[in-house]
């Protein structure tokens, strides 16, 4: 159960951090300091709770990562199901205690849905969305094999490098979707959106959703590949 637990903490504080400075400080394009901010609130949430709960759980915090771990058999079925559930519960936390301050506190959300994800960027297109985050995807899942590679070893420095990773990724994809490479995080802050009278994120949500598990799997097939003698 600490595992579980730990997955659940950890998205939580990905969604609270990320989503909630990308709702303070909105992700306009004629305000770059905001992609940045945003970019880097949701890479240095994973270094923070890679260093954290990471040695506890694996440090996942991400349905995708966990996806690719189980194809990579490094994780039992069972334990990516309660993963995946648990990942999905802490974002839904992490949204909630979003919408309960910004309310209370009468703040502007600067993105209009909860930091969720959305086609804005691409004109409206779930092709080119998908790509995206396929493509996004796929760079980070590679990182994080290559990092965790029983062959060539990282040292301590994993955590901090995966987190960078991320916000790498994000300096690019928030202009197009928000970035996702996680459905974890894709799912909650859309939903509670939603819930709040904003339905639009949800007719975009399967995108947030099968880009990054494709993204993960194609990267779960091609490293062992690379690495293979």
């Amino acid at each position: 159960m600490k595992k579980y637990l730990s997955e659940l903490i950890g998205t939580c504080v990905l969604v609270f951090m990320g989503c909630g400075t990308a709702m303070l400080v909105g992700c306009d394009a004629s305000a770059g300091s905001g992609y940045l901010l945003t970019a880097l609130a949701f890479g240095l949430s994973v270094v923070a709770m890679a260093y954290c709960v990471g040695n506890i759980s694996g440090g996942h915090f991400n349905a995708a990562v966990t996806l690719a771990m189980l194809m990579r058999k490094k994780l039992s079925t069972k334990d990516a199901v309660l993963y995946w559930i648990f990942q999905i519960l802490g974002a839904f936390l992490g949204s909630v205690l979003l919408a309960v301050i910004f309310r209370s506190g009468n703040v502007t959300d600067m993105t209009g849905g909860f930091g969720s994800n959305g086609l804005a960027g691409v004109n409206g297109s779930a092709l080119a969305g998908l790509l995206v985050e396929i493509v996004l995807t796929f760079i980070f899942l590679m990182t994080i094999q290559g990092v965790t590679s029983e062959k060539f070893q990282h040292g301590s420095f994993g955590g901090l490098i995966i987190g960078l990773t991320l916000a790498f990724v994000h300096i690019l994809g928030i202009g197009l979707t928000g970035t996702s490479v996680n459905p974890s995080r894709s799912i909650a802050p859309a939903v509670v959106a939603a819930i709040s009278g904003n339905a639009e994120p949800l007719s975009s949500l399967w995108v947030f959703i099968v880009g990054p598990l494709v993204g993960a799997a194609l990267a779960a097939l091609v490293y062992p590949a690379l690495e293979r003698e």
